[in-house]
């Protein structure tokens, strides 16, 4: 009787489990020692609400400032807002949203994040709008 057909379920079965493994870890919520935010990088972080004190929302951020554990951002929503001052748009895609919507810098309301509440660094903003909002922390 031939076997060999069960080399190939356990070679399937390996592939699987290697690729689920590799999955996971590309999916971890934990970042390596040196992957720390810095100024004019777009982060997804758990950024807290100004006025519910104890409630946070997992957003995209501008970091503006770095100073030990505390992160100073600039939120960034996918509602527009019409006539509202300190409003930056963004293009499409800026925040690496699974829908590429259109993104809005909200300069006006800027937090006070913890290194600790950062997830995932989506990139470098770009140069000409880093010069536009890098005074904002002070």
């Amino acid at each position: 009787m031939n076997t060999y057909w069960w080399l190939g379920l356990a070679a399937v079965v390996l592939l699987a489990l290697v690729a689920t493994l590799v999955d996971g870890w590309g999916r971890s919520s934990r970042r390596g020692r040196g992957d720390r935010p810095r100024p004019a990088e777009i982060w997804w972080a758990n950024v807290p609400y100004e006025d519910q004190p104890g409630a946070a929302k997992d957003r995209p951020c501008l970091v503006l400032a770095v100073r030990g554990r505390k992160v100073t951002v600039a939120k960034i929503t996918s509602k527009q807002h019409e006539g509202r001052g300190g409003v930056i748009p963004l293009p499409a895609g800026a925040v690496d949203d699974a829908q590429g919507r259109a993104s809005y810098l909200e300069t006006d309301e800027l937090r006070k994040v913890s290194v600790s509440e950062f997830r995932r660094r989506v990139g470098v903003v770009d140069p000409v709008l880093w010069d536009q909002v890098r005074h904002l922390s002070g």
